[in-house]
Order: C-alpha cells, then structure tokens, then sequence
C-alpha cells in the first residue's frame, strides 16, 4: 500500500511543482518524482528570473493563466514569507522596421488588443517618450513601446522550492533523485516504474519538460522540439543605479533590422550581478540528454558585439555571467495540456514554449481541477493535443 497513490506527478519543474502543491493542497495523495533535486539547472526552470506579464501577445487565451498566477504567487508569498513576484514594470518595444523573431505574428500588436480587452494598465510610447522615461534603451526614431505596470519578474528557483515546500507542509510524498523509466496504465490503474522503485495510481500528470519527448510515443512526441537557449549577464559601464529595479524594466525588444528579439531584466543583484539579456533561437534542435551546457567565450563575443550595444550602449563587453537553459516547443508555440490520446488516466502537461513560467501557478491549479473536479475553471480547450 505505501506505492499506492491518488496521483502522480512526473517532473518537479515549473508546472509539475505547481500542480504537487495543489494536489496536496486539496487532500489529495499525491506522490511527485523527479530524477533531479530541484529546483536544478538542466531543465527550463533556472536563471535567477523569468519574465511576468499580463497581457500576454502570444494569444488572449493565456491572459487569464496570467492574471491568477498573479494571485497564486502572492498567496504563497503570504503562507512562505517569501519573495518570489517582484513587480517592475514591463516595456514591449517595437516598430515599422522591426522584424525580430518571436513566438507568434504580431506579438506587440496582439499585446495591445489583450491589455484592452482584459483592462491592463498600460501605456502607449512614442520613441520620445521611451527615452524620457527609460533613456538606458537606444530606440530608434520609428519604434515604440507598449508598457505594461504590473508586469516584472519572478525568481524561478524560488518558486519552486516554495511549491516543494508547501506540497511536503500539506502531505505529498516528494522522491527526486529517482528517474522514471516507464509509464502505463492497465484497468484504469496507472503504473509508474523508476530506476529505484515501482508505484501505481488512479492519475499520472506528466509535467517533464524536455525528457517529455522521449517518455511519450513517437506519433505524439514528433510533434515536440528541444532548442538549447543562452542567458547572458553584462556588466554595466555606468552607474549601476540606473538599471536597478526601481528605475529599469524588464523588456521585450523586436529588435532592429534583421536581428533577432532580444529581452533581458534590471540588475537585480547590483553591479555584481550584471544586466541579464538574452534572444531566442528555433532552428536547431537537440536533446535534453545531448544539449551542450557550457556556454562558449565566441558565443559570448556574439551575442555582445550583434545585439547588445545597438539596443543597450550602457553594457559593457565584460560578461560576468552565461548558462544555457532549454525551450520545449511544439509548431505553433502553444502549449499542450491534455488527456493522453491512449490513456485517459495519463493526463500530458508540456510545451512551455519560452513563455511558460508566468503561466505555471495557474496551470498547477489546472491540473488539480482537471483531476479532483472533472473541469478546470479556465478554460483550456485551445491547448488540445490533436489540433495538430
């Protein structure tokens, strides 16, 4: 009896935390496994920050994922007594010319229309009026920004170590350090078999983020793509004050002419810490097993040199930081939260697609819902496995 559980949850990362303390939360025996102790960085979920927003341009359908993490967050932050939100402001800055690669087509424009219709304070500028308020950005004559007030940042790392925290404060059952080798189910019964144990359960959640692809079956995981992506930290060459919180955003940048879209967060940690900017790259693909971790001195030099001064010439060449982290993405960059197609027991949680942290309080509620309730209270029909 003591490997008999009501759920379990695959993967302790962004969502898998999220949804074992919800679980827990609400009674539920829950076991949560991970084959790491995280919160760890070999998955998507490290970083020191992840970007918060509401108005969410890559599609109206996740604003209200958005808005109750917003409430989540600061629940726990009440229960914990930890800071995890820090709010910042956020600009989105883009413009006629502007041709930077994103998530979804017309993502500045999509921002607008989603603040309007879900009445999030914002406000519209003029490239006069970036560099009035915020002159550490570099903008050109024809771009603008859209700044949201309440968007800014949360501490990924401490997010999830809060979520473990409160799920082991409510009962769940917490096994890391344990890879799980296989998954079933036989008779509505789950089976679950790991490199040290064997277990069974009534719900499976498979949250596992970049090792999702190669624990499904290939006419479904052909549909998921692992990118290596790189976190730099700049030094700055002025007065580090300047792009403290208090007076810097964190950003969005389509970036000018050919370049790609650059984003980055203020210098949290003082002169010490740096300036964390990065871009996203979707060409080339590669395993969470076979991803290179290490961050090369010409990757370095490249990212500087193509993207840096253009946009921020108060950031000096001097890198005092860089690691890699890994996106899992499916062909339209939306996410899949959904029954197995084979095993209505097995529900399949992934895809965060480089813009799911913010969202993953909210989808951890979800999942419990889902489970204990039938239905979620937001809606997720858009995030159905066959619409592709």
């Amino acid at each position: 009896m003591k490997n008999k559980f009501d759920t379990i949850v695959l993967g302790l990362g962004a969502m898998g935390s999220a949804a074992l303390y919800q679980f827990a939360k609400r009674g539920n025996k829950v076991l949560g496994i991970d084959q790491f102790s995280p919160p760890h960085v070999f998955g998507s979920t490290h970083g020191d920050t992840r970007v918060t927003r509401q108005a969410i341009g890559e599609g109206e359908q996740y604003t209200p994922l958005s808005l109750r993490s917003y409430d989540i967050w600061q629940e726990i932050e009440e229960e914990t007594g930890r800071q995890l939100l820090e709010i910042t402001g956020g600009l989105i800055i883009s413009g006629g010319s502007n041709v930077g690669i994103n998530h979804v087509e017309n993502f500045f424009e999509n921002t607008i229309s989603v603040a309007k219709k879900f009445n999030v304070k914002h406000d519209i500028l003029d490239a006069s009026q970036i560099r009035g308020r915020f002159p550490q950005f570099n903008v050109q004559d024809d771009e603008r920004g859209y700044y949201e007030y309440n968007a800014g940042y949360l501490r990924p790392e401490e997010c999830v170590s809060a979520n473990l925290f409160l799920a082991g404060r409510y009962g769940a059952t917490i096994r890391t350090n344990e890879k799980v080798e296989r998954f079933s189910e036989k008779d509505g019964i789950v089976l679950v078999q790991t490199s040290l144990d064997d277990y069974e359960a009534e719900k499976l959640i498979v949250s596992s983020g970049p090792w999702f692809p190669a624990l499904i079956e290939s006419e479904y995981s052909r549909f998921f793509r692992i990118l290596r992506q790189v976190l730099f930290w700049f030094d700055v060459n002025t007065h580090v004050e300047r792009f403290e919180p208090k007076n810097f955003p964190i950003f969005i940048w389509e970036s000018q002419g050919d370049k790609q879209t650059i984003y980055g967060f203020p210098a949290i940690d003082g002169k010490d810490g740096g300036v964390k900017v990065a871009s996203e790259q979707y060409e080339t693909s590669t395993t969470a097993e076979t991803v290179d971790r290490e961050v090369s001195p010409e990757e370095i030099k490249a990212m500087y040199e193509d993207l840096v001064p253009p946009c921020l010439p108060e950031l000096s060449g001097n890198c005092i930081k860089a690691v890699s982290c890994i996106y899992t993405v499916t062909p339209d960059f939306h996410f899949v939260i959904d029954q197995h197609p084979k095993y209505p027991s097995i529900i399949l949680t992934s895809a965060c697609s480089g813009h799911g942290f913010k969202h993953s309080a909210a989808i951890g509620e979800i999942l419990a819902e889902l489970v204990l309730d039938g239905e979620s209270a937001i809606d997720i029909s858009s995030f159905k496995l066959n619409r592709f």
